[in-house]
């Protein structure tokens, strides 16, 4: 598991804390002091690869002038056998680094070596994270919201898995409580309205509208035939929910896996109300002290928690106290229990029961309010829920066709419906225009766009660059030239601006996968491949690999099938194909 970024950046830490202590001994600086210089990548390469404050913190300390400090440690630097070929003083004192022959090799051997995996980490210690997303209700079609958290979650899954956490894809079916219910009537209606006339029984201001409930009602009669016969409205509405439910969920099933998503678990609602589990949680929100009785309800002193809470994470009592606060009901005056309550009995099923070290929701921004609310019970619970539980929000998605937003769905004249959208463009598209901006960043998905074939659309571009090394390497074979090993090859022919930028580049994707997880941001790995393919473009465009010396195509060979490699590795994790030809 190689992050040569990271190797890097402790070598010239550990070659300038060596290079002070040598400087100590001769008695050329004073001994003992500990310094805590940064080492950055300059964002101009002019100024070399990496470049370390070193004698600028240490000056003080160590009586020096900066640059004087620079000198001394220059002059005590020993390169032999590191990363680095070259060391130069710039400005008020800074050490610059400039790479050598030996860490490209290791990038290249990296890549060999770990192959699909390279990037991966150790950095999650094989912490159990569960990633619940998507978890629409099952009253509807899925639409482009869920579009979006469904790929944002999947990859986020895959990146945290790469960087080394035990990770858990789980979709939490709301299958009970007020909206099933309303759910149910509204398929009654529509019964009643196919059985006497729409004149005769009106439709229910607060039902789903939908043409999927005219549908599911069409299908109940020709199944129920003797509708509404002696049968309670209350029996005949079960009857139609889990009608309605039976229907619904393999469709949404089939919908998110020709989307490429499979989950480890379908966890039901209905599950934790059936086992007395929400009861249960409940009653140990009470015996902790967090619920009181009011007007009949049950109420979850929600205040008072997320004043603690806020307190804890560094607010003061005045700053608290200006907040407008509000308490939750947690079982209503007719007995039945809120969906907040189903929520933290569901969490802290996640943290307590299942023992996920944390739990990450991927949740709409519209949800923003919720976040502190749920993470305050489950500190009620003892399960620290302001750190076990992180929430994921996510802008809405604008769809446009022709420059203009695209607001109805030719099918059903609601919110377009991630089936439908995927009649119009390809999966592989979809997965990467929906994953291809941060989470909190609203999302312009341009439908004109994502069907281009050409270098504007950036599917098209990054796997346009894949289908091109194959090529290369396939005609290259035909005559006779084979990628070599890693350690065949002599990276010390690699002098090009094109070659060390590509390099550079496939040597980030360790780097690239460990800030995505931690940050909750996959569309890291977007951006990434981007910056690859045109890496590899300019390379490719600049420096001939027919026709050179055998060292030097040999060389170039090999970055283009490390670049293939990598490209391959990053499509895989963003759920996307990597064509041989296009």
């Amino acid at each position: 598991m190689s992050n040569l970024i990271a190797s890097a950046k402790e070598q010239v830490a550990a070659l300038t804390q060596s290079a002070y202590e040598k400087a100590a001994a001769k008695g050329l600086l004073p001994g003992g002091a500990v310094i805590h210089g940064s080492v950055d990548i300059p964002k101009d390469t002019k100024m070399g690869d990496y470049a370390t404050s070193f004698a600028l913190a240490g000056a003080k300390a160590l009586g020096q002038n900066p640059r004087a400090l620079a000198q001394i440690l220059m002059d005590n630097l020993e390169l032999e056998g590191s990363y680095f070929d070259h060391v130069e003083m710039a400005g008020p004192g800074f050490l610059n680094f400039r790479l050598g022959t030996r860490w490209f090799g290791e990038v290249l051997s990296a890549i060999e070596t770990e192959g699909m995996t390279y990037g991966a980490l150790e950095e999650g210690k094989k912490e159990r994270v569960m990633v619940e997303f998507v978890s629409a209700n099952p009253t509807g079609p899925m639409h482009m919201g869920n579009a979006r958290g469904g790929v944002l979650g999947d990859t986020l899954a895959n990146v945290l898995d790469r960087a080394g956490f035990d990770t858990w894809k789980e979709f939490y079916v709301n299958d009970a409580g007020n909206q099933i219910a309303k759910f149910a009537n509204s398929i009654y209606a529509r019964c009643m309205q196919l059985t006497v006339g729409e004149e005769n029984y009106p439709f229910p201001e607060e039902g789903y509208h939908g043409d999927d409930i005219k549908e599911l009602a069409q299908s109940f009669l020709a199944q129920a035939g003797d509708f509404p016969g002696q049968t309670s409205q209350e029996a005949w509405e079960t009857a139609m929910a889990e009608f309605g439910l039976a229907n619904n969920i393999p469709k949404m099933k089939a919908d998110l896996k020709k989307y490429g998503i499979e989950y480890d678990q379908w966890f039901y609602e209905s599950t934790l109300h059936e086992s007395g589990y929400v009861a249960e949680t409940v009653q140990m929100l009470t015996e902790n002290g967090w619920t009181y009785e009011k007007d009949g309800a049950l109420w979850l002193n929600t205040t008072q928690l997320l004043k603690e809470k806020y307190i804890r994470e560094g607010k003061t009592r005045e700053q608290v106290d200006k907040l407008d606060l509000k308490d939750d009901v947690l079982r209503r005056q007719n007995g039945f229990y809120t969906y907040f309550a189903a929520d933290i009995a569901y969490h802290r099923n996640k943290l307590a029961e299942r023992h996920f070290d944390k739990a990450i929701n991927i949740w709409g921004a519209d949800h923003h309010g919720h976040v502190a609310r749920l993470q305050a019970a489950l500190d009620g619970l003892g399960l620290d829920g302001s750190h076990r539980l992180v929430v994921v929000l996510m802008q809405l998605v604008n769809l446009l066709q022709d420059g203009k937003p695209v607001r109805m769905s030719k099918r059903s004249g609601k919110a377009i419906a991630l089936h439908d959208l995927l009649d119009e463009i390809s999966v592989d598209a979809a997965r990467y225009f929906f994953n291809s901006r941060t989470s909190t960043s609203p999302l312009d998905f341009d439908l004109d766009l994502a069907v281009r074939q050409d270098s504007e659309n950036p599917v098209y571009y990054v796997q346009y660059a894949h289908a091109r090394i194959c090529s290369l390497l396939a005609r290259l074979a035909e005559e006779g030239h084979i990628v070599p090993a890693a350690n065949m090859v002599d990276a010390g022919v690699y002098a090009s601006a094109e070659e060390l930028a590509l390099l550079k580049s496939l040597a980030q994707l360790p780097e690239e996968i460990r800030l995505a997880a931690r940050d909750y941001d996959p569309s890291r790995i977007n951006r990434y491949l981007l910056t690859v393919a045109g890496d590899f473009h300019r390379f490719y465009n600049a420096d001939r690999i027919l026709g050179e010396d055998d060292k030097v195509l040999a060389a170039r060979l090999k970055l283009a099938d490390a670049t293939r490699s990598v490209i391959a590795n990053c499509l895989d994790l963003l759920g996307v194909a990597a064509p041989e030809k296009m």
